[in-house]
C-alpha cells in the first residue's frame, strides 16, 4: 500500500476478472479515422501486461472524448489494434459497454485474455454533464447502470486512469464502493512524481503556463505562486493574452474576439488579481507574432493593437524564457505557446520544449496539447517526466481533494 491506497502488489487476480480504468483519450485525426497521438495509450501498457502475465482476465474500460470535446468523441476500436500491438497479444473489442454483448464477452474471457469495452461516455451517467449537474456520492454512483452490470462480473477493480483522477464519475469512482480496489503502475507512478514535484521542487522553480484551456492554467497558476511552488510563471498562448489585457494592453480586436467567443474573458478580472499579488513572479510576452498573407510577422507588445490575431510569442520572449529555463532546478509547461500544428506559428513552442528538453533542471510535462507537441518535436525522451493528465495534473499541484484517490483510499479501508 502507498499513500493510503492499495497498489496491484496488495491484490489477488490469478485467475480474477479485473475491472481496469485507464485513460487512453486521444486525438483523432479526422481524415482518417485513426489516432494522431498513442501517448496515453503507451502509459498503461506496463499494468495491463502485468496483470495478463499474472493470469487476470482484464476487462479494460475507457473513454474517448465527450460532450465537452465532441470532435474526438468516437468508438474506442481503433484504440484496440494499438494495445494489442504494445502489449503483444490479442486485445478483443466488444462494441458494447455493459449491454449483453459485453457481459458475454466478459464471461468467455480465460486467463491472461484481454477485453476493451467500448467507450464509457456513450452511456449518460458518464457525461461530463451528468457528473456536474447531479453531484452524485460514490455511494450513489455505485447505483448507476455501468456499476450494477459489470460489477458482479468482477473480482477486482483498477484504476489506472489518473488523467481523470479529478473527476467523478462511475467508472472511476463507482467500483470502489463494491469490489476491492488498487491504483495501477502509471497512477502509482504519476502520484509519486507529483507529490515530489509540489513538495519538494530543485529551484528555481520555473512554469510555463499557455495553451488555450486557460482554466486549468489559471488555476494551477494561483495555486503554484500562493503555496510557493513555483518561483516564476512564464506566459504564453491564450494565457499570456489575457494576462496581457489584464495589464491594461489592447492586444487587437481579433485576439480579444477569439477570448470572448471562447467565454474567456471572466478570467480577465482573476488575472488581474494574480498580477496584483505577485507580478514581479509572472512574466508576460515581451512580443507576439501575426500572420499576414501566410507570413509571420512579430509585434512588440508595446506596439499593440494588431489587426491581426495572435498566434504565437515572438524572439525576444522566447529568448527572455530560455534564459530562464537554463538557470532552473525544475521547469513545469503545460499548455503550448502558439499555435504549433502550423510552422509558421510553432517557433515558441517548439524552441522553448526544445529549451526544456536541454535545460539541466528536472523536466516535467502535462497536458494533452502538450504531448503532442513533445511528439511531433521527437523530445519524449529527453523530458525527465511526462505526466498523462492535464486537468489531474493541475488540480494534483493545486492540493484539491481529488475524487478518485479519496474512492481508492475509502476501498482500501472497506474491504482491509
Amino acid at each position: 500500500m502507498k499513500y493510503g491506497i492499495n497498489t496491484i502488489d496488495d491484490v489477488d487476480v490469478h485467475g480474477k476478472v479485473v475491472l481496469c480504468r485507464v485513460d487512453i483519450n486521444s486525438p483523432i485525426d479526422k481524415s482518417t479515422g485513426g489516432l494522431r497521438d498513442i501517448t496515453r495509450i503507451v502509459g498503461c501498457i506496463p499494468t495491463i501486461v502485468e496483470l495478463a502475465d499474472r493470469s487476470a482476465r482484464v476487462v479494460m474500460l475507457a473513454h474517448q472524448g465527450g460532450d465537452l470535446e465532441y470532435q474526438n468523441y468516437a468508438s474506442t476500436e481503433p484504440h484496440a489494434a494499438i494495445l494489442g500491438e504494445l502489449v503483444g497479444r490479442p486485445v478483443q473489442f466488444i462494441d458494447d459497454v455493459c449491454g449483453p454483448a459485453a457481459r458475454d464477452a466478459i464471461g468467455c474471457l480465460a486467463d491472461g485474455e484481454i477485453l476493451l469495452l467500448d467507450n464509457v461516455r456513450f452511456l449518460g451517467e458518464e457525461l461530463t454533464l451528468f457528473e456536474e449537474k447531479l453531484h452524485l456520492p460514490p455511494a450513489r454512483q455505485a447505483e448507476t447502470l455501468l456499476v450494477r452490470k459489470l460489477a458482479p462480473l468482477g473480482n477486482v477493480y483498477v484504476c489506472d486512469a489518473f488523467a481523470a483522477v479529478h473527476r467523478s464519475q462511475p467508472s472511476l469512482v463507482g467500483f470502489e464502493e463494491v469490489l476491492p480496489s488498487a491504483m495501477g503502475r502509471l497512477f502509482e507512478r504519476e502520484y509519486a512524481s507529483l507529490s515530489r514535484l509540489r513538495e519538494n521542487p530543485a529551484r528555481p522553480c520555473v512554469f510555463v503556463l499557455g495553451g488555450a484551456k486557460v482554466d486549468d492554467a489559471f488555476l494551477m497558476m494561483r495555486a503554484v505562486l500562493r503555496d510557493s511552488v513555483a518561483d516564476v510563471v512564464l506566459t504564453g498562448g491564450l494565457v499570456g493574452q489575457i494576462m496581457l489585457i489584464a495589464s491594461g494592453v489592447d492586444i487587437g480586436g481579433p485576439s480579444t474576439e477569439i477570448i470572448r467567443s471562447k467565454n474567456l474573458w471572466r478570467w480577465v478580472g482573476s488575472s488581474q488579481e494574480i498580477l496584483a499579488d505577485f507580478r514581479e513572479k509572472v512574466v508576460l510576452p515581451l512580443d507576439l507574432a501575426v500572420t499576414e498573407n501566410g507570413a509571420r510577422k512579430e509585434l512588440d507588445a508595446r506596439d499593440l493593437p494588431t489587426d491581426g490575431a495572435i498566434v504565437d510569442v515572438g524572439h525576444d520572449t522566447v529568448a527572455t524564457y530560455c534564459r530562464a529555463i537554463a538557470t532552473a532546478g525544475t521547469v513545469c509547461v503545460n499548455g503550448p505557446l502558439g499555435v504549433y500544428e502550423d510552422h509558421v506559428s510553432e517557433y515558441g513552442t517548439q524552441t522553448i520544449w526544445e529549451a526544456i528538453a536541454s535545460s539541466r533542471g528536472h523536466s516535467a510535462l502535462g497536458g494533452g496539447d502538450s504531448m503532442s507537441a513533445m511528439n511531433k518535436y521527437a523530445l519524449r525522451e529527453r523530458f525527465d517526466y511526462v505526466c498523462t493528465a492535464g486537468g489531474g495534473m493541475v488540480r494534483f499541484l493545486s492540493g484539491e481533494e481529488l475524487p478518485v484517490v479519496t474512492a481508492l483510499r475509502m476501498s482500501a479501508v472497506r474491504f482491509r
